[in-house]
């Protein structure tokens, strides 16, 4: 008889099981009980009014011909140029290439930059897509500390520690999800002279970028880092609230003779996969002009809803917001009376309100809780109003 041999591969093999907190939401859900969502970060389903430009513009009759393109049409990568040039960065679209999602974009560039078991370092806290992410793409994962107690600076010096010789890639996320950090000044001079010293490649996940709420001026984008070799992301997710749209890119800067050769090797990865559809491609010009509109209406909900929260919290002592600077997401510092996983199930078995512990994005310590600030404002105000009867109560 032929040996055994497993059906499925080893990058696959994951707990699938739901844990308890998300168990009982189900619960909860299936018996028809009114949960207050406060992790709700998908802004199609928080009631927000979208022009009606943006279905009209996918009545074209351009989207019934196939003009394939590996990096993307021109007219979409000019489009995302201009955007780029209204936020004073300069952004040749030739440094552009088209994804369906920023999950395909980090997919493309591991397969451009790191071989099987070579490793790329991630920052933590962060989303924990990313150990998903690795795993699919045959890459080890490691990290870098944010530190909370430097409003989640980078801790470069434990960051030189992490390096060793199979680290390929240095990834920023900027604004961090959930943290809300960005990217300062003297933190990327840090990361380009790590990158330059050790032959490294930085990735900056700038998808948050158009959504900060109080940005320190030493704040910087990636995409126009010529240093070392950099790949800047952003998408239609974050940037028009349209995440049901697929449509992502990378922006690819850094030295000239390198960057030529990334693009070339970056063109076949793309030309194999053809993934960004036709329609997209060409409503882009007319959606990325509708942003203004859009963001209004996005970054009015975060700040009413951060607003409210500020005023509540004051009430609170035992409870603190950590500074953000960006993003759709704050932290609470909560008691450590008891854990993270008892505060979320009793807010949401006792008082019906959902919440994600610090433990889901990696958080080095216990008592945080992470809040999505995109919830309509009744259900927001609501769910925050229950959660600190709770901890005023304990």
């Amino acid at each position: 008889m032929p040996a055994h041999k497993p059906l499925f591969s080893c990058r696959t093999e994951w707990e699938l099981s739901p844990n308890q907190i998300f168990t009982t939401l189900e619960n909860l859900r299936k018996d028809n009980v009114t949960v207050f969502d406060l992790t709700e970060s998908n802004p199609t389903r928080c009631g927000l009014n979208y022009p009606q430009e943006i279905f009209q513009s996918l009545a074209n009759e351009g989207n019934l011909q196939y003009d394939p393109s590996p990096k993307g049409s021109m007219v979409a990568r000019e489009a995302i140029s201009h955007y780029y040039k209204t936020k004073n960065i300069k952004v040749d679209p030739a440094q552009i290439f088209l994804t369906s999602s920023t999950s395909e974009a980090y997919s493309f560039l591991f397969r451009l930059l790191v071989n099987p078991q070579e490793t790329v370092m991630f920052p933590r806290p962060s989303y924990p897509l990313f150990s998903f992410l690795g795993d699919l793409n045959d890459i080890k994962m490691d990290t870098y500390p944010l530190m909370s107690e430097n409003q989640w600076a980078i801790d470069v010096v434990q960051l030189k520690k992490n390096i060793h010789p199979a680290t390929k890639v240095l990834v920023t996320v900027n604004p961090n999800n959930p943290t809300g950090s960005c990217i300062q000044k003297k933190e990327l001079e840090a990361l380009n002279n790590l990158c330059a010293q050790h032959n490294m490649a930085l990735i900056s996940d700038e998808v948050f970028w158009d959504f900060a709420s109080e940005r320190r001026e030493e704040a910087v984008s990636l995409a126009g880092n010529d240093a070392v070799l950099t790949f800047t992301l952003g998408g239609l997710s974050k940037v028009l609230g349209l995440p049901q749209m697929k449509l992502s890119w990378i922006i690819v800067s850094g030295p000239e003779a390198v960057v030529q050769e990334a693009q070339n090797r970056l063109e076949v990865i793309a030309d194999t996969y053809l993934s960004v559809n036709t329609p997209a491609q060409n409503a882009l010009d007319t959606w990325l002009s509708l942003k203004d509109s859009i963001q209004d209406k996005i970054i009015t909900r975060l700040k009413h809803n951060r607003e409210f929260l500020m005023t509540k919290i004051q009430s609170v002592p035992n409870c603190q917001l950590i500074p953000s600077e960006g993003g759709w997401y704050v932290v609470l510092k909560i008691p450590n009376s008891q854990t993270e996983e008892k505060w979320v199930m009793d807010f949401l078995t006792q008082d019906n309100v959902f919440v994600h512990p610090g433990y889901f994005f990696d958080f080095q310590e216990e008592g945080f809780i992470i809040l999505s600030l995109l919830p309509k404002e009744d259900v927001f105000s609501e769910g925050v109003r229950r959660i600190f009867q709770r901890l005023e109560r304990d």
